[in-house]
């Protein structure tokens, strides 16, 4: 091309939780069958949703109304029930037009970066989100900035680490965070969330909190940003796509916290809405879906039957790396994945599973030349046994490991998975 067309920060566009599919594709077109535990699909691992919540969105379709275009915000009788839930839980009370609909998450979070200016830079954990860590870096063009997320307190937020970068890098115009969070699963008490919102205000910077897994809280009842933020500008981000479930729905939505509070940040909401207008508006049918599926009688106990099942294959997971003492791994309080970390000096770049098929065995003695030394470890749990799991670094972490999924529907199955793990990680490090 005669001018260079590639956006400054394209080369901070990565996903390694998808990325790594192309190696695991190729394994398994030599024919290692493949066990897919990347990904936080549900679906694909054998749940399904309520027979109750199908007949409603079957319901749905048959009306004439949910085949064409909303509101731009979206539905206003949805985003009025939104904004309800939100006021009845006390704390920050908003209106259905502080609720703007995106097609999924991954919308929201892209024009959420996409549109902030290029100076501003919005502080986010470590392990990192992939999909938040790369919009973010790509929208300023430089690494995406991380506080720590500490393995040997639950993976807490590390607050001292968060005060001091925002005090002294005044770039930072906001703080994102993940409560339940993924990878980790961690759940951030009030304390530590309070605390997070006072420094934001005292640098008059604003808070996104990623919510998806909000209801997903095994004990007790998770927080929401409404219910902690004060008088800070902020974001909450949500959808459907973990509760019902229905990720195929692509259905996320945005609450947006005390924008009276800054005029700034009430024009950077405004250029949200505008970015929103050029796509004319967001899916109709999965909106139409919410008040009918949440306000349904049925739904709290759908929900708490999904955190006691999750909860379980919590302690399922505890108890298969009881005693591994190559590794931490911390319980996760909510969401529906663990993060396995290795200890400091048990990697190294000569350990190897056994692989007895000499096309695959060649195949990944390829791919782990120069790789991290958890990926190398991926790479060979891969190759040996079918397993597909994301390298802890592919989080934008230092601590190298891997993050996994509690979604197996199958009782045995989910016991192999943990069980191979396990006995992968002695082999691969005792070889």
């Amino acid at each position: 091309m005669r001018r260079n067309i590639l956006h400054r920060g394209a080369e901070n566009l990565r996903y390694e939780i998808r990325e790594i599919v192309a190696a695991a594709d190729h394994i398994a077109s030599l024919g290692r069958e493949m066990t897919w535990e990347n990904i936080g699909d549900p679906i694909n691992k054998g749940e399904s949703p309520p027979g109750w919540i199908r007949e409603i969105v079957a319901g749905l379709v048959q009306e004439p109304s949910t085949w064409g275009y909303c509101d731009t915000r979206g539905v206003p009788e949805v985003r009025e029930f939104v904004a309800e839930g939100v006021n009845r839980r006390g704390g920050v009370r908003i209106t259905p037009d502080d609720v703007l609909f995106f097609n999924g998450l991954g919308d929201a979070i892209a024009k959420v970066y996409g549109y902030l200016s290029r100076e501003a830079r919005i502080l986010g954990p470590s392990p990192a989100y992939s999909t938040h860590s790369s919009a973010e870096a790509a929208h300023s063009g430089y690494s995406h900035v991380t506080y720590e997320l500490d393995p040997y307190d639950g993976w807490m937020p590390d607050v001292e680490d968060i005060r001091n970068k925002v005090r002294f890098n005044d770039s930072i115009a906001g703080i994102l965070l993940l409560s339940p969070d993924n990878p980790t699963g961690a759940v951030y008490p009030r304390a530590i969330l309070e605390e997070i919102a006072e420094i934001a205000r005292e640098h008059e910077i604003f808070i996104i909190a990623d919510e998806i897994y909000a209801n997903l809280v095994y004990e007790g009842e998770g927080l929401r940003l409404s219910e902690w933020i004060g008088d800070v500008p902020g974001i909450a981000m949500r959808g459907v796509s973990k509760e019902y479930p229905w990720p195929g729905a692509r259905c996320g939505w945005l609450e947006v916290l005390n924008r009276d509070r800054d005029e700034m940040f009430s024009r950077y909401v405004d250029s949200l809405l505008a970015a929103k207008r050029l796509e004319v508006s967001s899916t109709t049918l999965p909106q139409r879906s919410i008040p009918a599926v949440i306000g349904d009688p049925r739904y709290p106990s759908h929900l708490q039957r999904r955190r006691e099942v999750f909860a379980a294959r919590a302690d399922e997971m505890m108890r298969a790396f009881e005693g591994c003492e190559h590794v931490l791994v911390n319980r996760p309080g909510g969401a529906f994945y663990f993060t396995v970390m290795f200890r400091d000096g048990v990697l190294n770049d000569h350990q190897t599973l056994p692989v007895p098929d000499p096309a695959i065995r060649s195949a990944v003695e390829g791919m782990v030349r120069g790789v991290d030394p958890d990926k190398r470890f991926v790479y060979y749990l891969m190759a040996a046994t079918g397993l597909v799991v994301v390298p802890l670094t592919g989080f934008q972490s230092p601590h190298h490991g891997f993050r996994a999924t509690l979604l197996e529907a199958d009782d045995e199955k989910r016991a192999w998975v943990m069980r191979t793990l396990r006995e992968s990680i002695e082999t691969y490090v005792g070889s």
